[in-house]
């Protein structure tokens, strides 16, 4: 028995190894891009998300708290902000605003609370309106219990589907053999919600005893990428693996996404988590990375403005310090290229509505990509 766990050991650090090798081996670091970076807002420590408001303006959330509204070179610190709960990789988390902003004004932030009986936090979901720098209206739609002290694996992130749902992640909170696949817990999932808050009648578990009905995909580790596909409509997501095994999957309704019982990761002390990569009703991600680039924040580009970026996927790297632009062929990936590398830890990156790529990095701010003439 203890030779079997041996070689099986064995086996999976080589194999580890050998993909870390042929990863490494597959990412190009192109002479020339198309684009200049600028520094847009500068002197913020953990730039988590931005959102675009029709006017020119931006909201940029800062993981301590603060709600930052950005226009013409100015920056307002937004009042009347949730209490953040700010520990470990928990504070204020990401940014929406509802496809129909213009009409109906509201503003969604994801963000970790430590509302509840327990002591802790855990990820909560809250929309809100902006009047005269300051948010009014405020509504709490979600908050995932029970809180815990742990501080690692909130999520999150969000994104309006064609379907006029918002989805929405949550981390597994630490708890990698209870949460992720038990839809009775929060956490590890992926969630999906009208945007009044109430539960969609076709969500996958709603008639599921004891399920938390607002779960639209579970067997996640900690998503903090998640996107709308420019032309099918399909939410792409990427997620932290442990070492290595950071994971881009196509989200389907229902599915199940294996973690902690499939992964091409390991533990961060060098043992295997599991000698499985796949495993029958569980779905297999589109891409993988080996070793982990710790990947946050996730973009198309659909704009014309970078020769020959069209199409492409771009997603920040928290642990190599770079953007990295993955082509596509249809869902797989027959390219990767690192860009901006050393500028930073990149934990967010978005197209804007003028079709400029904006890039948030840790201890800098937010760059703006001025395209190359």
């Amino acid at each position: 028995m203890k030779i079997s766990v041996f070689f099986a050991w064995a086996f999976i650090l080589v194999l580890h190894m050998s993909c870390a090798q042929d990863s490494e081996n597959q990412v190009d670091n192109p002479s020339n891009v198309p684009f200049i970076p600028e520094l847009l807002i500068d002197e913020m420590q953990i730039p988590w998300g931005m959102a675009f408001l029709p006017d020119g303006g931006m909201l940029v959330t800062e993981k301590s708290g603060d709600l930052i509204h950005f226009k013409e070179g100015v920056k307002t610190k937004i009042s009347n902000v949730p209490e953040v709960y700010v520990r470990g990789q928990g504070g204020l988390l990401d940014i929406a605003l509802h496809p129909q902003y213009e009409n109906n004004g509201w503003i969604y932030l994801t963000y970790a609370s430590s509302e509840g009986s327990e002591k802790g936090g855990h990820t909560a979901l809250m929309r809100a309106k902006l009047n005269n720098n300051a948010l009014v209206d405020n509504e709490l739609l979600y908050k995932a219990a029970p809180n815990t002290t742990k501080g690692q694996h909130f999520g999150s992130r969000m994104v309006f589907g064609n379907d006029g749902y918002l989805y929405f992640s949550i981390g597994e909170r630490g708890s990698r053999d209870v949460n992720p696949q038990d839809i009775t817990r929060d956490g590890g999932k992926i969630y999906r919600l009208a945007a009044d808050g109430s539960i969609p009648e076709d969500n996958p578990f709603v008639n599921s005893q004891g399920a938390k009905t607002a779960i639209y995909s579970y067997g996640h580790r900690n998503p903090q990428g998640l996107v709308k596909h420019p032309e099918t409509g399909a939410i792409w997501n990427h997620e932290h693996g442990p070492r290595g095994g950071d994971e881009i999957n196509i989200l389907q309704v229902g599915a199940n996404y294996g973690w902690p019982l499939v992964t091409y990761g390991i533990n961060y002390s060098g043992t295997p988590i599991t000698d499985k990569t796949e495993m029958e009703g569980m779905e297999s991600p589109i891409h993988y990375w080996v070793p982990s680039i710790a990947p946050s924040g996730m973009a198309f580009v659909t704009t014309d403005l970078y020769k020959g970026y069209k199409g492409s996927l771009l997603v920040g790297s928290l642990s190599f310090q770079y953007l990295e632009r993955l082509v596509l062929n249809g869902t797989q990936v027959v390219k990767r290229e690192k860009l901006l590398e050393g500028l930073g830890r990149v934990r967010d990156v978005r197209e804007g509505p003028n079709g400029l790529i904006y890039v948030a990095v840790e201890g800098k701010g937010v760059y703006r990509l001025k395209p190359k003439s």
